[in-house]
């Protein structure tokens, strides 16, 4: 798998003793569990042009978080080739919110961790912006931008229709925030029963937190007793339904 780089990743992370696919991540990449001399790692490898940008993005994303408060993996290089490219990283224990919700073994269980979520978003949130994370322009027509050209290049399963209707309904603008860009429960990590740590931090930036909140509810949305579970910890704000269908039905379907 690693082929000529070998060398490049283990002046980086030490000499490679054992290596795993991890099958439950990895929609956009190939993700491996990494042992060396020094530790415990992670290398994700993508190889279709659109997954190779996020990865790099995720890559620049980790370097201007290394040393920060925000609980991600820590960054530990980046390597470009021809047709992939790979990205160097701490491993994390846990499992993802996903998962820990389909082994929990009672409704008690699953409201807690459903609530923990709510407190850790509401958490990060409450963080003050980072500026390099900043966008040129606004947050959401940059979204909307970069959604049309997806559109443009047959790379999205979004349609054209779909997006006019996203511009000209565009919600009023609230405060923005430091937001995760992609918080699903499959992108952030549980342990010792509650959630503690964000992955695939891509579209980190600071933008509109309606959209985190909005794919935060959307493996609940239909189920009362989860939502007010998740609000019970996230207190600042509680999206509308048009801003949910806004967000998670429709800007999501681009990315």
């Amino acid at each position: 798998m690693l082929g000529t780089i070998k060398t490049e990743i283990e002046t980086l992370i030490g000499e490679i003793q054992t290596i795993h696919l991890i099958e439950e991540q990895g929609c956009t990449s190939e993700v491996r569990r990494v042992t060396t001399q020094k530790g415990t790692y992670m290398i994700k490898t993508a190889f279709m042009d659109r997954y190779r940008k996020w990865l790099q993005k995720e890559a620049k994303v980790l370097q201007v978080l290394n040393g920060k408060a925000i609980p991600v993996p820590r960054y530990n290089g980046f390597i470009e080739e021809s047709h992939r490219n790979h990205l160097l990283m701490s491993f994390e224990n846990g499992n993802t919110l996903t998962m820990a919700l389909k082994t929990a073994t009672s409704t008690t269980e699953k409201s807690r961790l459903i609530r923990s979520f709510g407190l850790f978003l509401n958490k990060f949130h409450e963080t003050p912006p980072i500026e390099s994370l900043k966008w040129y322009q606004d947050w959401l027509d940059e979204q909307l931008n970069q959604a049309q050209i997806y559109v443009e290049k047959g790379q999205t399963d979004g349609t054209i229709e779909l997006l006019n209707k996203l511009m000209a309904n565009k919600p009023l603008p609230v405060k923005q925030t430091m937001i995760h860009g992609d918080c699903t429960t499959d992108n952030v990590l549980v342990l010792d029963g509650k959630v503690q740590r964000f992955i695939d931090v891509a579209g980190m930036a600071v933008g509109d937190p309606r959209y985190d909140v909005s794919l935060a509810i959307g493996h609940f949305s239909d189920n009362p007793l989860h939502l007010k579970a998740f609000y019970d910890g996230y207190t600042r704000y509680k999206v509308t339904e048009r801003e949910y269908q806004y967000f998670n039905d429709g800007l999501y379907e681009f990315f």
